[in-house]
């Protein structure tokens, strides 16, 4: 018997060097399987691209994990970004808006973040339009004649823009007088970082006694004047 068939490096079929060589494509496809990353960094990254609030169900169907364990992983994530356990505090957190997750800039970080982008920040909606948005958020739903009748103006231009920003919605039509009924939008929570319209501020205090304000209070989440 030669010595090249007692050779551990042999190339024969079945060899020690083929034998490694199919556990090394065995462990990189097993690195490659998504199964085997930790739900957590998997959330973390989808999580990093979403344009819009994710809810645990989408976020568990993404991952293919059940929504308790999905539930768990988002908690351990909001506790590390916010720096719980000696972990390092981020410049961003995980929060709960619109009915999803997110990741938003820390307040204590918005005058950074602000000035950064100024230059390029999006023209701001006109006060005629801010008026409106609050009539919306307060009175939903309502028509533009309503609208009108509170602003006593002509608030046709404003609302088209408003919903054309998507910060406003038609939710249905009157089937007497065929107006159509408009209320906020899913985008209005996210970009004032809350999470339903019952986190709105109160009116009363803004007023001289309270005892003013809309003209109409119907409509109005939980009494919110």
């Amino acid at each position: 018997m030669t010595d090249d068939a007692h050779d551990p490096s042999s190339a024969e079929p079945g060899g020690a060097d083929e034998i490694a060589d199919a556990r090394a494509i065995e462990h990189l496809v097993h690195e490659a399987d998504p199964q085997t990353i930790p739900v957590d960094r998997q959330l973390e990254a989808i999580l990093m691209i979403a344009d819009e609030p994710q809810s645990l169900v989408a976020l568990a169907a993404a991952v293919g994990a059940p929504v308790p364990a999905v539930r768990q992983a988002v908690e351990r994530l909001v506790a590390d970004f916010d720096g719980v356990d000696g972990t390092t505090r981020r410049g961003f957190e995980l929060r709960e808006v619109g009915g999803g997750w997110r990741f938003y800039v820390r307040q204590d970080l918005d005058a950074v973040v602000e000035q950064f982008v100024e230059a390029e920040r999006p023209s701001r909606l006109s006060q005629a339009a801010l008026e409106t948005l609050a009539v919306v958020a307060y009175k939903q739903p309502i028509t533009r004649s309503q609208i009108a009748s509170i602003r006593a103006v002509n608030v046709d231009g404003v609302v088209r823009t408003l919903v054309a920003r998507g910060l406003i919605e038609e939710s249905f039509t009157d089937a007497e007088t065929g107006a159509i009924n408009y209320v906020t939008s899913d985008l209005l929570l996210q970009q004032l970082g809350i999470n339903s319209l019952d986190e709105l501020p109160l009116i009363s205090p803004l007023l001289d006694d309270g005892a003013d304000g809309f003209e109409q209070n119907e409509g109005i989440p939980d009494g919110r004047v």
